[in-house]
């Protein structure tokens, strides 16, 4: 009798170190995976997230509003060109292109449109154009280029502004569209806009835009 209390006593104390250190082994174990797991799962996530859309932005112009008439053909020869800033290009931008168009005529009936100003060969570091970029010449300081489809005209080489035909019901609607490239342009001087198009296809790395509309 007294054997066999201590043995079932021995079995006892047994089963009860094995309960305990299976209960530590799987909490042990077990606690850090969940914490593991949703690491794992936030890694792959941010790693997998597509990079911000590139942006334009502006401090005289907005997305949908009226343009103000200093911008415009309204303030005669003292037009300005607007600020324009744009950030979070894609990764391999070698050079940025900009073009500022009238959506709404179509010359001939065509796919083209009217083409107010275009610059290319925007050095990768550039992240904006200030107010009133001078229209003297066709080379910028920072080594791009200009033009506005009348290159010269009046000895203007930049920015012509908007100028719709004074009152029609619907205003004209104006983008001002900027692409990351990954690589600069061999263009010259008095290329066109298809010039800059063709030249531009396939290497388009991100693109940004504001349509602002106005009419007189």
């Amino acid at each position: 009798m007294q054997i066999k209390k201590i043995l079932l006593g021995a079995l006892t104390i047994l089963a009860a170190v094995v309960t305990s250190l299976g209960a530590n082994a799987q909490g042990g174990g077990g606690a850090p995976a969940p914490a593991a797991q949703g690491g794992g799962q936030a890694g792959q996530r941010v790693a997998g997230a597509p990079p911000p859309p590139m942006r334009l932005v502006s401090t005289d112009i907005s997305d949908g509003k009226p343009i103000a008439g200093k911008f415009t053909c309204a303030a005669g020869p003292e037009a300005v060109s607007p600020a324009l800033q744009w950030m979070q290009p894609p990764r391999g931008t070698e050079s940025f292109a900009l073009i500022v168009h009238d959506m709404e005529p179509r010359p001939r009936k065509g796919v083209d449109d009217i083409l107010h100003w275009m610059v290319w060969n925007m050095p990768a570091s550039a992240n904006q154009l200030p107010e009133g970029v001078s229209p003297a010449s066709a080379d910028l300081p920072d080594g791009s280029h200009q033009t506005n489809g009348f290159a010269g005209q009046n000895g203007n080489f930049g920015y012509r502004p908007p100028c719709p035909p004074q009152d029609v019901p619907v205003a004209h609607h104006y983008a001002f569209e900027i692409f990351a490239l990954d690589q600069k342009l061999d263009l010259p001087a008095a290329a066109t806009r298809a010039d800059l198009l063709k030249a531009m296809d396939g290497h388009i790395a991100g693109h940004a835009a504001l349509v602002a509309p106005f009419n007189r």
